[in-house]
């Protein structure tokens, strides 16, 4: 049912996205940007994939510079993926571990204690993942911990705010970190940086501010994943890149994106968020997404709180007044 939804909500021409898209990079570049190539972080996820494949494709693989910045607990089907993507594509790239200037800043350190506040046997080799709930349920939502012991042995329990707040903002060192390397490359090389959120990621505010949130180009921020994934096939890449699943790969335990930020599986949340923009009733979305109205209606609210807390995600700083200038000639 949700599959059927999604073709009939969601099919487009993709030839001409891909050359809509490419058409407006190179645009981009030449007369708003003023810059050479693109600079691509390919963490092997669709997202990345498809961006990095879009810039192969308007500007030439000699103007792309990809970089894998894998760090402790990042997942080896990762990196395998970005060399997968990037010979695919024939660009130069670069691995770049982050590890020691994760541990050099406090990374670790900071969400390790902040853990221990929760599970004080919390020590090395043990293994973790923050899991959101109450959301879907029509209820405020929290947090849980999940915590592995080396032996295996799994323990789940509920996160104080404080605790929360510092894992999070300690996690968060690992996007800001891959940014500075993003742009650093993208001075030495005068390039611009390619951001990657699809428009579910970019419309809930799931990426971080001066982090994964900051770009010069955000080639598709008007895409649902689904459209996503079938750019995807429509480019040719590699089928393991094609097939692979959603995650933050950002903790050390699996974790899915549902898990950790949204209502519902990227296949169901692409037909609420799109049902939400047009305006259908919770009774539409909940025939398409094969959900209960309740459920349906906690979704939308969902939706509206996620709009609302992350906001200023997307604000530039804020001003005393309008200061005229060169930047709003640009918009």
């Amino acid at each position: 049912m949700v599959e059927t939804a999604l073709h009939k909500v969601l099919q487009f021409d993709e030839a001409a996205e891909v050359a809509r898209i490419t058409d407006w990079l190179r645009e981009t570049l030449r007369t708003k940007l003023n810059r050479r190539g693109l600079v691509v972080a390919m963490s092997g996820g669709i997202d990345s994939s498809v961006c990095a494949a879009l810039s192969v494709k308007a500007i030439g693989p000699q103007k792309v510079f990809g970089l894998l910045l894998p760090e402790r607990d990042s997942s080896p089907q990762s990196a395998s993926r970005g060399r997968l993507l990037a010979e695919h594509l024939g660009i130069e790239y670069l691995v770049h571990d982050i590890a020691p200037t994760l541990q050099a800043i406090g990374c670790y350190q900071w969400r390790d204690q902040a853990i221990k506040q929760t599970f004080p046997e919390y020590s090395e080799g043990w293994k973790n993942k923050i899991v959101i709930a109450g959301g879907s349920e029509g209820k405020i939502n929290h947090f849980n911990l999940v915590v592995q012991s080396p032996d295996g042995q799994t323990q789940t329990r509920r996160l104080g705010l404080k605790e929360y707040l510092q894992i999070v903002a300690a996690t968060n060192f690992k996007q800001r970190i891959r940014k500075t390397l993003e742009y650093f490359h993208a001075d030495r090389l005068n390039y611009a940086v390619v951001g990657t959120p699809n428009r579910v990621e970019y419309d809930q505010g799931f990426f971080v501010k001066n982090g994964d949130g900051s770009a010069d180009v955000k080639p598709i921020a008007h895409l649902y994943k689904t459209q996503v994934y079938a750019l995807a096939r429509h480019l040719g890449l590699p089928r393991e890149i094609c097939s692979a699943t959603p995650t933050t790969d950002t903790y050390s335990m699996p974790q899915g994106q549902d898990e950790f930020y949204y209502a519902l599986p990227y296949q169901q949340m692409d037909l609420a968020l799109w049902a939400y923009n047009q305006n259908k009733p919770e009774s539409e979305l909940a025939l398409l997404a094969g959900l209960s109205e309740d459920k349906a209606r906690f979704v939308y609210k969902d939706i509206e709180a996620k709009r609302k807390t992350t906001a200023m995600l997307h604000w530039p700083a804020l001003t005393v007044q309008v200061v005229a200038g060169p930047r709003n000639k640009t918009q």
